[in-house]
Formats: structure tokens, C-alpha cells, sequence
């Protein structure tokens, strides 16, 4: 198993966002490294082989959007070859039941683990969803896509706990918490809860929202 207990950051940045580029996320993921996360989560081929310079496991994505299905994160057997080929060691997906324009999540998963030797890291949305994926031969699920979903809108502005603790309670495979995880408090109660490890992304990665989040929150008006 790669991927160990503790903190997991994701390294992205969108392209309008000033950090956007692999030289930032790959400082970022060095960063991360040193402040004790166990993981980094990357999305792209290019980012993904910068990021791996920081030495630690790399859950790699591959965001591709489409007008003509919701489904984007690592949505075809492609953007998965070409993640790991980048140095990627867990692949995630999207492992939802929404249409995508590449191959079933059971087929995705058997081919990722049979033809490219990387570990599948199950995103989903609900209960029935994370079994699915472990029935399949997913090595972690996550809960990731949570609120994101026609099943489970609108997005809370907490995690889903509820979620998670199912989860834990009924699989056997690892069980990442992730999304809206955005306060030390919130990750311990994700530990509490069963989680193996727990993603983190905007509250580490991005000065621009949590700048904006101070600023909304904070600042007198």
C-alpha cells in the first residue's frame, strides 16, 4: 500500500489562478513534504512530473472537461496512462454512476491495476458508490465528489462526516476523507471518524481563497 495514515495535500491550481504551473506546484509540494504530509494529490501529466520531485506518493489526476458529460476527473484509460507515465502512483477517478465518455469504472480500475501497475484511488459520492468501487478492486475510497453530485446536492459547506464514518464502517479497503476538510479540527474529527488519511487542498494550497476568506470573514465593512 502506498499511500500511509496522515495528511494528504492537494497541489492544483486552476488556470486563472496566479499560481497556476507546474515550477508553483511542484514548491508547493516540497513545502507540503516538509510540513509533514504523507501524500500529494496533482492533477496533469505536467505538474505530476514535477511534483514527484518531492520524494512522497503521488495521487494523480487528470481533469479533462467536456460540454457533453459531468464526469472529469481522470474520465478515460488515457488520461490515466499518461498520469502514471508522469510518475504517478495512485490514479484517481471519478467512480461515480454519471456518464462519462470513456470505459465504466469497473473496466477503468481492472485496467489501471492489470496494464499499468498503479493503485486506484476511488473518488464517489455515496455509500453505494464506495462498495461498488471496492467490490471492483479499487485500493482506496474516497470522498471526494461528495456534494458534487446530482445524488447528494446541494454542496453543504461542512464535510460529509455521515459519509465517511459509513464507509469506514462497512469496507475494509482504506477510506480517505476529502472535500471541504478546511480546519485542523475538521481533520481530527475525519480520523475519529475512520478515515485512513484525510485530503486538504484550498486552506493549504491557495493564498488567493484563503486571502478571500479572511477577507470576507475578517475585514469590517
Amino acid at each position: 500500500m502506498m499511500l500511509q495514515k496522515g495528511l494528504v495535500v492537494s497541489c492544483q491550481a486552476r488556470a486563472d489562478n496566479p499560481l497556476h504551473g507546474a515550477q508553483f506546484m511542484g514548491a508547493m509540494a516540497l513545502a507540503a513534504r516538509d510540513g509533514g504530509a504523507v501524500a500529494i494529490r496533482a492533477n496533469g501529466p505536467d505538474d505530476i512530473a514535477v511534483v514527484t520531485k518531492a520524494g512522497l506518493p503521488v495521487i494523480g489526476i487528470h481533469k479533462v472537461f467536456s460540454e457533453h458529460h459531468p464526469v472529469y476527473i481522470t474520465p478515460d484509460f488515457q488520461t490515466a496512462a499518461a498520469i502514471v507515465e508522469a510518475g504517478a502512483n495512485i490514479v484517481a477517478l471519478d467512480c461515480t454512476e454519471r456518464p462519462r465518455d470513456g470505459e465504466h469504472p469497473s473496466v477503468m480500475i481492472r485496467r489501471i491495476k492489470a496494464e499499468l501497475g498503479a493503485e486506484v484511488f476511488a473518488d464517489i459520492s455515496t455509500v453505494e458508490e464506495g462498495l461498488k468501487a471496492a467490490d471492483c478492486g479499487a485500493d482506496y475510497v474516497a470522498t471526494t465528489l461528495s456534494g458534487y453530485t446530482e445524488a447528494t446536492m446541494p454542496k453543504p459547506s461542512e464535510p460529509d462526516l455521515r459519509l465517511l464514518e459509513n464507509l469506514a464502517a462497512r469496507l475494509t479497503v482504506p477510506v480517505v476523507a476529502e472535500g471541504r476538510y478546511n480546519t485542523p479540527d475538521l481533520v481530527r474529527q475525519a480520523f475519529s471518524a475512520g478515515a485512513h488519511a484525510v485530503v486538504v487542498g484550498t486552506m493549504i494550497t491557495n493564498p488567493r481563497e484563503i486571502t478571500r476568506s479572511f477577507v470576507q470573514q475578517g475585514v469590517p465593512r
